[in-house]
């Protein structure tokens, strides 16, 4: 994790006036990296995502799992990154059947962003069914506390930039199995999906726990992976707890090291 950040470039180092104790200098501070990512199916252009451009092969999985491009992550056949000014390429393949409802979804698509809707036209398109999940989920209120608690060492690029979101995955008893950063709290979470398909981990093992706000996309990406429990520490909105219960999704916010809001528990696991 130090050697992650120690290999930063040193474009990300820029000057800065800094004011502290109605004092003004002028220092060096360290930003987050960020630029445009665009993803390739099978030389056809789907998304162009703004992203922090580490992990991606992770994030090339995670994400064509999590927007229902591919069902497993054997059908990514392959994934090359291109450098170009100004950002990067992923030059994705997939089998041709799947290609289909990806172009209708990009001529559906009105404009292209790093997260949210993303202008699709259809609400039925944005809201699809998501899959009922049947796992007892792998979460409890000490190990919840626990992987707060070493949450911050699996950030190395928040401590040093403060503007990252973090995703990482948990056994039960709260020890952090993976995580992933990302300046977009969506695209974290698909790298850490993407990490767990590759490394063939079982999402049902654990729980997710989230630095972010909980949106509703947050929850299906979650579902669609697999994982039955996720926990957040902020508060997630009215249609994110919709879908959570709907899918059977145990969906804890608001976690802190002594209280949690319990906004979904299908298995009554907290009553």
């Amino acid at each position: 994790m130090k050697d992650e950040v120690m290999n930063l470039p040193s474009r990300n180092d820029l000057p800065v006036l800094s004011f502290r104790n109605a004092r003004t200098e002028r220092t060096d501070r360290r930003f987050a990296e960020e630029m445009p990512v665009a993803f390739e199916y099978n030389g056809f252009g789907y998304a162009v995502m703004m992203a922090t451009p580490r992990a991606l092969a992770d994030f090339a999985l995670g994400f064509s799992l999590s927007e229902g491009l591919i069902e497993t992550a054997d059908e990514l056949q392959a994934c090359t990154e291109a450098e170009v000014d100004g950002g990067r390429i992923l030059r994705l393949s997939i089998p041709e059947e799947r290609m289909a409802p990806l172009r209708e979804r990009v001529r559906l698509r009105l404009t292209e962003g790093s997260c949210g809707l993303c202008g699709l036209q259809s609400i039925e398109k944005v809201l699809r069914p998501l899959p009922r999940l049947i796992a007892k989920p792998q979460i409890n209120a000490d190990g919840l506390e626990a992987a707060l608690g070493s949450l911050s060492a699996h950030q190395p690029l928040g401590r040093a930039t403060g503007a990252m979101h973090a995703a990482a995955f948990c056994a039960a008893d709260g020890r952090i199995v993976a995580a992933r950063e990302d300046v977009g709290r969506h695209n974290a979470l698909d790298k850490l999906v993407g990490h767990l398909a590759h490394q063939k981990i079982d999402p049902a093992s654990g729980f997710i726990l989230l630095s972010a706000r909980c949106s509703y996309e947050l929850v299906d990406k979650t579902v669609r992976a697999g994982c039955p429990a996720l926990a957040t520490i902020s508060a997630p909105s009215d249609l994110a707890v919709t879908r959570a219960r709907e899918a059977g999704l145990t969906l804890l916010a608001l976690a802190r090291s002594d209280s949690a809001l319990i906004a979904s528990d299908p298995h009554g696991l907290f009553s």
